[in-house]
């Protein structure tokens, strides 16, 4: 893709663009180690600054310049208005399988899982060890998840496999795009099809609250208000080019090109930019500023359907085709409408969510044999902050 921010040293910033109503920014996914799992408290981690890295040979040689961030919507809890929307990846899926099972009889616990040099590992201490490894809050996971499930029958609720693509359809959109969630999902060890799995139990849990959610004109009034910018776009135009070192290169593409050979069949064989001649050419949708000057000069000024001629750039001559056009447009309040009161409901819906599933938790009849045992010593150990002579007098033989 062409950009334009290559300086002298030939190095580029890593930076991403985002979407309208993208409150929370473009937020790294982590996985929640807490041994209450709410989505509601789970957060997307800030992005860290942008790395700086070498221009390999293989790279584009023009980049876009990355877009500024808009500013966050009024609520303090708006960052995570999306984070509910990712539960914790379980720490291994064996974890899973050996948890959901009680512990192994006395005749199968020794069973050999693995030999070393002739010593056995036995299923019981695997076991042992999957615990301690994050058995308590991978179990804890599980039991919120039974929670809900429970609940949702109760509520005759359903996920379905069209509810799972739109949820996953909306984080795209919340984060800027599929490139964009991708990049959050890899900086985590997640893949869209770890996602996925999640997705139901955030369904089941925004089924059953968002009957609880009101939003008024005057709720949506103030998010426009306060993120008015953000809804302004740019004049873009989409176009595709070829890229060359000399004039005389891009003068003998412009007539193979005006005897009727095909444009993006040239940019995939003579283009130099790398990061566009396998698409053809195609550099997708960008603004004035996201290009070199003399490049979006005239990119600008050409119609859709319409060819340049040679135009050079600090990269050298391009043979630039317009595509599409997107014309400037600031939305009105209306036009976002629809847009604000999904965005506050999911911000409704993670505000929620901590304090329901506390109480249900609270509510329910739970046996977690790996955490009660440990309750139970500590209720029977002595206070330590306890007066040391009363202790001494209580432990003391009767006289």
């Amino acid at each position: 893709m062409d950009k334009k921010d290559l300086n002298e040293n030939e190095h580029l910033e890593n930076n991403g663009t985002t979407e309208e109503l993208n409150a929370s920014e473009n937020e790294n996914l982590e996985a929640i180690e807490d041994t209450t799992p709410s989505p509601a408290t789970e957060e997307l981690q800030d992005t860290p600054e942008p790395l700086v890295t070498d221009i390999e040979e293989s790279v584009p040689v023009m980049s876009k310049v990355g877009e500024p961030t808009p500013p966050a919507p009024p609520s303090a809890s708006s960052r995570s208005n999306k984070g509910w929307m990712i539960a914790s990846i379980v720490l291994a899926a064996v974890l899973i399988i050996v948890l959901i099972k009680p512990p192994f009889q006395t005749d199968d616990s020794k069973a050999a899982v693995a030999s070393v040099n002739g010593t056995d590992i036995t299923k019981q201490q695997l076991y042992d060890k999957l615990v301690e490894a994050g058995g308590e809050t991978t179990l804890q996971s599980l039991i919120t998840t039974t929670l809900v499930d429970q609940e949702a029958k109760k509520a005759n609720i359903t996920v379905t496999d069209a509810d799972v693509t739109a949820e996953i359809e909306d984080l795209k959109t919340q984060f800027g795009g599929e490139a964009a969630l991708n990049s959050a999902l890899e900086q985590s060890s997640m893949t869209i099809d770890d996602l996925k799995k999640q997705m139901p139990l955030q369904v089941q849990i925004r089924k059953i609250l968002e009957p609880q959610v009101k939003i008024t004109d005057a709720d949506i009034k103030t998010y426009y208000d306060t993120n008015k910018a953000t809804y302004n776009t740019e004049e873009e135009v989409r176009a595709s080019h070829i890229l060359v070192a000399t004039k005389e290169e891009a003068d003998a593409i412009l007539k193979q090109l005006k005897d009727g050979a095909d444009f993006a069949a040239l940019a995939k064989e003579k283009s130099s930019d790398t990061g566009s001649k396998d698409n053809g050419g195609d550099l997708d949708f960008f603004k004035r500023s996201d290009m070199d000057p003399d490049f979006s000069d005239a990119a600008f000024k050409l119609k859709v359907g319409e060819t340049s001629g040679a135009v050079k750039s600090q990269y050298g001559y391009h043979i630039i085709k317009v595509t599409d056009h997107k014309d400037a447009h600031n939305y009105t309040m209306e036009e976002k409408k629809a847009d604000i009161t999904k965005a506050l409901i999911s911000q409704k819906v993670s505000e929620l969510s901590a304090t329901w599933l506390q109480d249900l938790t609270t509510k329910s009849k739970i046996t977690n044999t790996l955490t009660d045992a440990k309750a139970a010593d500590a209720s029977a150990a002595p206070d330590a902050s306890a007066d040391p002579a009363a202790a001494e007098a209580t432990e003391a033989p009767a006289k």
